[in-house]
C-alpha cells in the first residue's frame, strides 16, 4: 500500500508541530522519520496511523482518502518504543490478540489463529518462547513479539515509533539488521521513527530528515548524507568541523583573503589531511589529544584557541606517529559551503567546532 502525505499541518496549542509536510511512501519501501526530539516525526507517524488529526491537509492509502477514517479501519500495524505488551498474557497471546479481538464476522477460527501465531512466532524466531510471559522475555525479545502482533492482523503498513530506543547498543544493530532482512522477505510498506542517524543510514530505502515540524530533505542514506541539502542536515548527520568561511570569485578561502560574501564550510573529520610539512592551501594546529576508538583513531588539533576534529584509520595514525604538542598541518579534501542566507543559528552542541 502506499502511504502520501499531502499539505499536513498540526499544533499543539501554541506549538508548531508539523508545517506542511509532503511526503510520498511508494508501496513496500522502508522509510526513516530522522530528526531532533520535537522535530515533529512521531506526531506525522501518529497522523499515518491515525492516533492524531492533522488541522489541514490529507493522508491517502493507495491513492484513497485515509484522514478521517479510524484507527481500526487503516488496517495499520503500530510498533510502540516500549513494547506494550500485556503482562499478563502469555506470548502466543499476545501476538493472538489481534485476531481475537476482530469482529465475529471477520475472526479467524481457533485452528487459523493458531497457525497464524506459531507461523509468525516463527518468523521472528521466537516461536520455543510461546508459553512465557513478557516479564520472562529480554527486552530484544519483547521488542520482536511486540512486532509479530503488530503483523498478526495482516496490515498493509507498519509504522515503528522508536523501535529499538530502550535497547543497549549491541542488541539495537542485532534487531535493525534483523528488521531491514523481515522487511526484505515481506515488502510491507513501513515508516519508521528514529533520531539515531546510523540507525536510518543503515536500515532504510529513503531517509526523511525533519526539523521545526518541516521536512529539510528527503532522499537515500547515501544522498543524504553525501549531499547534504542544508546545514542543518550536514550537522545532524555524523560529526562536522564548522568554519567561517568567506566566498571570492566561487572559492572558499577559510580565514584567508578579504572576500566578496561571508559564508561557512562544513567538513567532515574524515576528510581532513594530516600531514608533518606545510600543505598547499593547508593550516598549521597543534596537537591536543589522540583517543584510539576501534578501527580508528580521533585526533583533536588547535588552530588559532579553536578545535578541529580529525579521524584517520589506524594505518595512517601509525604512519603519523603523531604526539600531543606536536606541530603539524591540516587541509581539508571535501568542503560544502553554504552562504549566509542559508544559515540556521549554531546549538549548543555545535558550537565547540565553529571557526
Amino acid at each position: 500500500m502506499s502511504i502520501e502525505i499531502r499539505n499536513i499541518s498540526k499544533r499543539f496549542g501554541n506549538f508548531v508541530a508539523l508545517d506542511n509536510i509532503n511526503l510520498a511512501i511508494p508501496t513496500g519501501e522502508l522509510v526513516a522519520l530522522l530528526g531532533p526530539s520535537g522535530c515533529g516525526k512521531t506526531t506525522l507517524l501518529r497522523i499515518i496511523a491515525g492516533m492524531e488529526s492533522p488541522e489541514q491537509g490529507e493522508v491517502l492509502f493507495s491513492g484513497s482518502e485515509a484522514t478521517h477514517l479510524h484507527v481500526r479501519e487503516r488496517n495499520v500495524g503500530f510498533v510502540f518504543q516500549h513494547y506494550a505488551l500485556f503482562r499478563h498474557m502469555t506470548v502466543f497471546e499476545n501476538v493472538a490478540f489481534g485476531l481475537r479481538v476482530k469482529p465475529r464476522q471477520e475472526r479467524p477460527k481457533e485452528a487459523e489463529i493458531k497457525r497464524r501465531v506459531m507461523a509468525l512466532l516463527g518468523l521472528v524466531q521466537l516461536d520455543w518462547l510461546a508459553e512465557r510471559y513478557p516479564s520472562q522475555l529480554s527486552g530484544g525479545q519483547r521488542q520482536r513479539i511486540a512486532l509479530a502482533r503488530a503483523l498478526a492482523v495482516e496490515p498493509k503498513v507498519l509504522l515503528l515509533d522508536e523501535p529499538f530506543g530502550a535497547l543497549d547498543t549491541k542488541v539495537r544493530k542485532e534487531l535493525r539488521r534483523w528488521l531491514r532482512r523481515l522487511h526484505d522477505e515481506m515488502h510491507i510498506s513501513s515508516v519508521f521513527v528514529t533520531h539515531d542517524q546510523e540507525e536510518a543510514l543503515e536500515v532504510a530505502d529513503r531517509v526523511v530528515v525533519m526539523n521545526h515540524g518541516k521536512i529539510e530533505q528527503i532522499g537515500s542514506p547515501d544522498e543524504v548524507y553525501s549531499n547534504p541539502a542544508s546545514p542543518f542536515v550536514y550537522q545532524f548527520l555524523g560529526n562536522v568541523n564548522v568554519f567561517h568561511s568567506r566566498v571570492h570569485g566561487g572559492y572558499a578561502e577559510v580565514e584567508r583573503a578579504a572576500a566578496s560574501e561571508k559564508t561557512t564550510a562544513f567538513v567532515r573529520p574524515h576528510d581532513i589531511d594530516i600531514a608533518h610539512q606545510p600543505l598547499a592551501e593547508g593550516l598549521q594546529a597543534t596537537v591536543l589529544h589522540v583517543h584510539p576508538i576501534g578501527p580508528l583513531v580521533r585526533v583533536e588539533l588547535q588552530h588559532n584557541g579553536e578545535f578541529i576534529e580529525v579521524e584517520l584509520s589506524r594505518e595512517r595514525h601509525e604512519a603519523l606517529q603523531l604526539t600531543v604538542g606536536q606541530a603539524v598541518w591540516f587541509r581539508p579534501r571535501q568542503v560544502r559551503v553554504f552562504g549566509a542566507d542559508q544559515l540556521p543559528q549554531a546549538t549548543p552542541e555545535k558550537q565547540a567546532f565553529l571557526f
